[in-house]
């Protein structure tokens, strides 16, 4: 091949055509020459998101953003998604950054299995993420916080804090030094089991004792258990009317006659009350009790001075004091 003007003219527009192949695949503008459809998503902010920023699903690039513009108070991301991508009409679309110093992008979900596959008039949900630059600017807050407190814990801060602790500490030392004695006086008594705490805490007996105690009442416990299982039972016997009181609670027949009884009971005591029958005439006649009163006094006249008399004197006196 000769070397000619026309040969190196022509390597040089090569090498310049693969470069600018290569620049159009970084910053995205291949993406035009690719088949494919077009979605779009609504942000409350782009988050530094810039036209050319890849798409990916599941780490996979599936596309590059397209177009960023604002529309009623809204961020309008529009992306460019290949062909066979299948993003689904409920997939969720998400603006996300590879790294602190890393390039944002958006991240798109799979979306349920049953949704139809999004076309070009497809808005997807947008899930907002903190933005990067209000994280820093709070974790800067919280840092200067931490920085506000550790001074307060340096030089005559900590001295202000600390200085009534010790002057209270100087103050009560020998109140102090004999509380804390006391404190070990007692804790060596209870333990070498002296005194009441040391005794509970140390007496074979008494452990032994609450034992049986806790023992008794778990025997108390089955019995009550039991009791309340009879008691069950016959309330049970009683609701189904069986026994006595069932009979009793249940049975027609036995409640009429015992109202009907009850309602004769009452008419007999009105009766009673009221003076009629012979029983009425007991209780209430005043002339039988004037004559019960007459009776007893002549008994009473016609036992004085029986004591002097023989049988047959004292039957005669009798007869003759009561006629």
């Amino acid at each position: 091949m000769k070397n000619s003007i026309e040969t190196r003219l022509g390597i040089f527009v090569a090498v310049i055509a693969l470069s600018a192949v290569f620049i159009l695949d970084i910053v995205g503008g291949l993406e035009n020459f690719k088949s494919g459809y077009h979605i779009s998503a609504l942000f409350n902010s782009a988050q530094e998101l810039k036209v050319g920023d890849r798409v990916k699903m599941a780490g996979v690039e599936i596309g590059r953003v397209e177009e960023i513009k604002l529309r009623d108070n809204k961020v309008v991301v529009t992306m460019k998604i290949h062909k066979d991508a299948g993003v689904k009409t409920d997939s969720t679309a998400t603006v996300k950054f590879t790294g602190l110093m890393g390039q944002n992008f958006v991240a798109i979900d799979f979306g349920s299995k049953t949704a139809p596959v999004a076309d070009d008039t497809t808005v997807l949900a947008a899930n907002e993420q903190a933005d990067l630059s209000s994280l820093m600017a709070k974790l800067d807050s919280v840092a200067s916080g931490v920085e506000n407190l550790t001074k307060s814990f340096t030089g005559d801060k900590i001295d202000n804090l600390l200085g009534p602790f010790t002057d209270f500490l100087k103050a009560n030392r020998e109140p102090l030094t004999a509380t804390i004695a006391h404190l070990q006086s007692i804790s060596s008594q209870i333990s070498e089991g002296k005194g009441t705490v040391g005794r509970l805490i140390f007496d074979d007996a008494l452990y032994s004792t609450a034992l049986n105690t806790v023992s008794n009442l778990q025997s108390a416990g089955d019995e009550i258990k039991a009791t309340v299982t009879d008691a069950r039972k016959v309330i049970g016997q009683i609701n189904s009317g069986q026994g006595t009181i069932g009979k009793l609670v249940k049975e027609e027949k036995l409640y009429n006659e015992t109202t009907e009884s009850m309602t004769n009971l009452k008419e007999i005591l009105q009766k009673i009350n009221q003076g009629q029958g012979t029983v009425g005439k007991l209780i209430n006649d005043q002339d039988f009790l004037r004559d019960a009163k007459l009776t007893l006094q002549k008994l009473d006249k016609a036992t004085e001075g029986l004591e002097d008399q023989g049988p047959m004197s004292v039957l005669g006196i009798m007869i003759n004091s009561l006629l």
